[in-house]
């Protein structure tokens, strides 16, 4: 074990001894698992009958990341997954920010930051509004990491199998969304009259907009159409066609008459509810535009694989984070809107003692309330170097100091 595992160990026993882990509902039915500073192993199949059981595990193994399933087993402890009985599990929806377009750019701040504001699209859009579920049965916790996790353990999900799951997630992330359900065609017969054949008619085809008291996606969609207008007829062509991807390769000219045809309707589309006062190729276009552009736009975002994995494991709460020294914290909705991680999930068991570290590289963040700017051999206090060490944004110690012990 190196200096920087070490110096992280001795911080984290120290939180153990001060703090308990969070105990999920139903603990004694589930599958606990940990990964340790000390050996390259990941420990699972182990249960708990009591909390002081897994109190006295932490502090005497001191794991770097621990986690617990969010199945339901009839027998966790059982060294195979066929022998420990499933028998439910928790609906589980994980945000992380290294999928988030352009994480590698950001900053850790910008991320956590971001990942949030995703999280609150997804309880606040989808879990609380569309699919029902309070605030109440959904329990949100920062991971420690880089993202958060909504948990609902409630029994009217926990017989939900793979395949239910998972058209929850194709649901929130818009995956397989049909675009003439949302604005389905309607025939109408403008004219008719007699040939030698008999009776003949001239049929148009015009596209419905979703009504007012629409739900769940057709909401939405008719929310974004609104926007999708006022942009159509108040943006310069050049500037629409960058926006929108789909009517890139149109011409300035093409996207300039569509524009003329939307601005004489503008006032009247959403009274009606129908788009039939466009031509039928400004119709097309605009529910183009909405498939490609804005609906990807409104979707929300998950890990797509964890929801639907029912034997799953997952960061259990009140531990902390072996990568950041953070703590796995639960929080409200209303917490979450101003829950910063780097002050608000930060043990106080960690000191304000000065620790010896080398930077890897210049490093400048806040944490705790405080503003560090750091480089090269320095100090830091023990809450801010277990964050940088645990970041890999600093070593343990000073390099001089370790040259000098050889001889």
């Amino acid at each position: 074990m190196d200096n920087n595992s070490r110096f992280l160990l001795k911080s984290f026993r120290k939180y153990y001894k001060e703090n308990q882990p969070i105990m999920p509902a139903r603990f004694t039915k589930r599958e606990f698992g940990f990964m340790f500073f000390d050996r390259q192993m990941v420990q699972r199949h182990m249960g708990f009958p009591a909390p002081e059981d897994l109190s006295r595990f932490m502090i005497a193994q001191v794991p770097s990341h621990s986690y617990y399933s969010t199945a339901y087993y009839r027998k966790p402890s059982a060294p195979t997954m066929d022998e420990k009985e499933w028998l439910g599990a928790d609906l589980i929806f994980d945000l992380d920010a290294d999928h988030l377009e352009g994480a590698d750019k950001m900053s850790y701040r910008e991320m956590l930051e971001r990942i949030r504001e995703e999280m609150i699209g997804l309880t606040d859009s989808f879990l609380f509004s569309d699919l029902g579920f309070s605030d109440k049965t959904v329990h949100i916790t920062f991971s420690g990491g880089r993202g958060y996790h909504a948990h609902i353990p409630s029994k009217e999900v926990l017989a939900l199998g793979t395949h239910e799951r998972r058209e929850l997630v194709d649901y929130i992330t818009c995956s397989g969304l049909n675009i003439d359900w949302v604005f389905p065609v309607q025939k109408v017969v403008t004219s008719q009259f007699k040939t030698s054949a008999g009776s003949r008619a001239n049929v148009a085809k015009d596209r419905l907009i979703p009504p007012p008291e629409a739900g769940g996606w057709r909401r939405r969609m008719r929310h974004g159409l609104m926007d999708l207008v006022n942009d159509v007829c108040d943006l310069d062509p050049k500037v629409l066609r960058r926006a929108y991807p789909s009517i890139s390769s149109s011409t300035a000219g093409t996207v300039a008459k569509m524009q003329d045809d939307v601005r004489a309707s503008r006032k009247i589309l959403f009274e009606r509810n129908t788009m039939a006062t466009l031509k039928y190729n400004t119709q097309e276009t605009l529910v183009k535009m909405m498939r490609d552009d804005v609906a990807p736009s409104l979707a929300g975002e998950v890990d797509k694989p964890v929801t639907p994995d029912i034997k799953r494991i997952i960061r259990l709460p009140g531990t902390v984070h072996g990568k950041t020294g953070l703590r796995v914290t639960p929080i409200s909705r209303d917490e979450l809107t101003g829950f910063d991680p780097l002050r608000d999930a930060v043990p106080s068991s960690y000191s304000d003692e000065p620790v010896k570290i080398t930077m890897k590289r210049d490093y400048e963040f806040d944490i705790r309330g405080e503003h560090f700017s750091l480089s090269g051999e320095t100090e830091a206090p023990e809450y801010a170097a277990v964050f940088l060490i645990g970041r890999k944004a600093a070593d343990h110690g000073h390099l001089s100091e370790k040259k000098e012990s050889i001889f």
